[in-house]
């Protein structure tokens, strides 16, 4: 396993780390990620340390705080040995202050995680949303304290947008606060939003992806193409709704070309797509998930390996969507495409 800093920080983390939203599984939505119990999870906690994956991504609103607890559970007397992910802001319960990420919100927030997880410090936490009713300053300062206070190792941001990152970077600069390191966002082969505006302002300000849904909210598992429907078993029938869009045409564009260069490399369509995903640039940690060992386990398989320059430009043409206003511009014109040179790894 290959390690990497976690955006402009000291921390090192693995180029795969484990999501653990299908522990616990309960609720219109986790329940069909999956319902790992305790048991099930120190198992796949084992394989994951055994390949050298010690960052393991979980938060607060999966599955009403069980994700948490069964992690918590399957990590017990091993803390040293593992990174703990784990991120709060969207809504829990039905009161005022049980949303966002006011000081008392994240307050309470940190104490319910740390006694879930059983721990007395999170390494990466991270804001799931922005809050637009909190001033940023409030968000950016209570995180600082938690940081100060030792509860918080590293901080960062889930499905934010860049001006939204840039303004709580801007007020942390002002005041001398902890700085963001991480930003968690949705990128896959067949998603490639986040190089339009966030991947350039990660490389600026030194931010270090951490990937969800690396396989394209479950679309990339090799189980559909273009002659294989999905499948009735699979749980894109209760929970694409949930998830990133995609247009057919282009999802099997894309896997057409997954699976001849699979078919040459010798590899399985989703180790593929998170091979490419791993040499992408800013990306510290691709997070992957697992219902069982066999699944892990030939998630694992992604690693170790490199595919070709030759291979990695027919996934990226594969894949092309035409960038929108105003980005379109710089990757079209001449003139443009001077001022802003692509961002490389």
């Amino acid at each position: 396993m290959d390690y990497r800093s976690l955006g402009k920080s000291g921390l090192k983390v693995p180029v795969l780390s484990f999501g653990a939203g299908t522990f616990g599984g309960s609720g219109p939505l986790f329940s069909h990620w999956g319902t790992t119990d305790v048991a099930e999870a120190r198992r796949l906690v084992d394989i994951c340390l055994e390949a050298g994956v010690t960052l393991f991504d979980t938060a607060d609103v999966y599955s009403n705080g069980a994700s948490e607890e069964v992690l918590g559970e399957a990590i017990k007397g091993r803390r040293e040995e593992v990174l703990i992910s784990t991120k709060a802001s969207l809504p829990t319960g039905d009161g005022p202050n049980d949303w966002g990420s006011s000081r008392s919100r994240l307050i309470g927030a940190v104490e319910k995680s740390l006694k879930r997880l059983g721990t007395d410090h999170i390494d990466i936490f991270q804001l799931h949303a922005f809050d637009a009713s909190t001033p940023v300053e409030e968000v950016v300062s209570t995180l600082d304290r938690l940081v100060q206070d030792g509860k918080l190792r590293y901080i960062g941001v889930s499905n934010f947008s860049g001006w939204q990152i840039m303004k709580s970077l801007a007020a942390a600069e002002k005041n001398g606060w902890t700085r963001y390191v991480a930003n968690q966002v949705y990128y896959s082969v067949i998603g490639r939003d986040y190089e339009w505006d966030l991947m350039p302002l990660s490389q600026d300000q030194g931010l270090g992806a951490l990937v969800w849904s690396p396989l394209g909210w479950g679309r990339l598992t090799g189980k559909i193409s273009r002659s294989k429907p999905i499948p009735k078993t699979s749980r894109l029938h209760e929970t694409a709704s949930f998830g990133p869009p995609v247009a057919d045409e282009h999802l099997y564009r894309v896997i057409d070309a997954l699976e001849e260069i699979a078919a040459e490399v010798g590899k399985t369509v989703p180790q593929v797509a998170l091979n490419w995903l791993i040499s992408r640039p800013t990306v510290s940690s691709v997070i992957i998930g697992a219902r069982n060992e066999e699944q892990l386990r030939q998630n694992l398989g992604s690693v170790g390996w490199s595919l070709s320059q030759d291979q990695i430009a027919r996934l990226d043409a594969a894949s092309a969507v035409t960038a929108p206003y105003p980005h379109f511009p710089y990757h079209r014109q001449e003139g443009f495409a001077r001022l802003n040179p692509p961002v490389t790894g």
